[in-house]
């Protein structure tokens, strides 16, 4: 099992406090997330990292700027007391096909949904990804991404912490199994409490995160 998943884009740490989780990750890694940009009508914003080999990380909370929206934030925030590593994203050589495999293998990741932010300093970024109720609601099994044309995230100019490994722990290992087949990606689980871990590589030293 490679430390890495196949097709990784992605992991997003929700927190109910941007800025406090953003100044914990700097004093913990002694890298500072960079803005990322505002989630319009839906009342988060972010802050990003690079993980290297074109993946980074979301740092993904409530936007003080933003009024509270008519319908909860995404990725659970309203819910969270504590950050927490929620979930995740691969990037598929063909999304839409790679949608109708995992459908093909039992498997729905969802209807698949157009997205946009701007950048701070303005440059618009589209994308399309799958997010639906058929989704595991895990947050284990990854939703699947596809940035057109945009420049991807990761190819930036981020500050940089090289992830090391990904892992996860789930009640039942092997009904997770079948799911991340169907999507082309693998994770390493082992038995245990609902929950997802990444490991970075910092100036001070390797830094695990849940």
């Amino acid at each position: 099992m490679n430390a890495i998943p196949a097709h990784l884009d992605h992991l997003v740490l929700a927190t109910p406090d941007l800025a406090a989780t953003v100044a914990d990750f700097t004093r913990r890694t002694g890298v500072a997330p960079a803005p990322g940009g505002a989630h319009v009508g839906l009342g988060t914003r972010n802050h990003l990292v690079s993980l290297g080999g074109g993946s980074y990380l979301e740092i993904l909370g409530p936007d003080p700027e933003q009024s509270a929206p008519g319908v909860p934030r995404p990725f659970g925030v309203d819910d969270l007391a504590l950050p927490r590593t929620v979930t995740w994203a691969i990037s598929p050589p063909d999304l839409d096909a790679a949608v109708a495999a995992a459908r093909a293998l039992g498997y729905d990741p969802g209807p698949v949904h157009p997205m946009r932010r701007r950048r701070p300093e303005g440059t618009l970024l589209e994308w399309r990804l799958t997010d639906g109720d058929t989704a595991h609601p895990s947050g284990l099994v990854p939703f699947l991404i596809d940035w057109g044309t945009s420049l991807h995230p990761s190819a930036s100019g981020l500050p940089v912490t090289p992830l090391l490994s990904l892992s996860a722990t789930a009640p039942e290992p092997d009904e997770i199994r079948p799911l991340l087949h169907a999507v082309g990606t693998d994770l390493t689980l082992t038995a245990g409490p609902v929950g997802l871990s990444f490991t970075v590589d910092t100036p001070l030293g390797p830094v695990t995160f849940g």
